[in-house]
């Protein structure tokens, strides 16, 4: 049995972890390199944030491939090393999982490719599956438990990185959409939307992250659970609101913040909980903290 359908059995919060780019860039990625290859480049760096995570508390984390398909990696020029990227990305963290002698899951995850679909973009939805077929390879050949394809907007790429996904392997999949829109997806999916064609999909897990904020977030769990869904949900909010700062960007959500967030949407009914953008150890930590009493 999947190690994640084992922690749900348990019927406790799962926790999930934090956020991957606002780490790295706190480890020195530069703005505008690429961090998938820093899988390859700084693989010791990445392992000390799963490291970090796993520490707080997570069960399950996310893989350092987001930008990790052909069709985003070509805007740092490396679309011929997918399958190398995204192998090395699920090396470095499963390693760290195989590390510890808790359950923890490592799931691969696949972000939009960052172009608009065809009739309002030049991309086509074949050249999307094509694209995320081949990261998922990838990330079977490094030894992921699952995929977690995160933060879309267009209900048509996700079914597209689904299909791609499928082409390759039986693995259970998430899927999460970011309402970022006042309620609705950029691309205007509103959550009841997203959960009634989603459910029709070969996945296992459904719900949002990032967005802007956990109470925004928490009222598209809300409207998920009004769908009366019958797949786990998932609520990975950013820390906060970002503010620009001189010249960086950083997250008013204190880790009490997101505990709070974390109790609230348990309550809500979400299943698997995390942070996203902003979020760090810390925050992941307190989340563990206060989901401990329904532990």
């Amino acid at each position: 049995m999947n190690k994640l359908f084992t922690l749900l059995q348990s019927g406790k919060p799962i926790l999930l972890d934090g956020a991957m780019g606002t780490m790295l860039f706190a480890a020195g990625l530069e703005s505008g390199e690429s961090p998938e290859e820093w899988n390859v480049l700084h693989p010791e760096k990445v392992r000390e944030i799963h490291r970090a995570y796993i520490e707080a508390g997570s069960q399950v984390i996310l893989t350092n491939t987001f930008g990790g398909s052909s069709v985003r990696l070509k805007n740092h020029g490396l679309a011929e090393r997918v399958h190398e990227l995204n192998e090395a990305g699920a090396k470095n963290a499963r390693a760290e999982a195989d590390s510890v002698e808790q359950n923890v899951v490592v799931a691969g995850s696949i972000g939009p490719t960052g172009q608009l679909l065809k009739p309002l973009g030049r991309l086509t939805k074949e050249a999307a599956r094509q694209s995320f077929a081949a990261q998922a390879g990838g990330l079977v050949a490094g030894g992921v438990d699952m995929f977690w394809i995160e933060t879309m907007s267009d209900l048509e790429e996700v079914k597209a990185a689904i299909a791609g996904v499928r082409s390759v392997s039986n693995l259970p999949i998430a899927a999460t959409m970011s309402f970022d829109s006042h309620g609705h997806t950029m691309m205007g999916t509103k959550p009841e939307q997203a959960a009634e064609a989603l459910q029709k999909e070969d996945i296992q897990f459904l719900g949002a992250n990032c967005g802007t904020g956990s109470n925004e977030l928490i009222e598209a769990i809300k409207a998920f659970k009004s769908t009366n869904p019958e797949l786990p949900l998932i609520a990975k909010a950013n820390a906060g609101i970002p503010i620009v700062v001189g010249t960086e960007v950083v997250y008013n959500g204190s880790p009490e913040v997101m505990a709070d967030y974390a109790v609230t949407v348990w309550s809500e009914g979400a299943r698997l909980i995390g942070g996203c953008c902003g979020s760090t150890p810390e925050h992941i930590k307190a989340m563990a903290e206060a989901l401990a009493e329904f532990s």
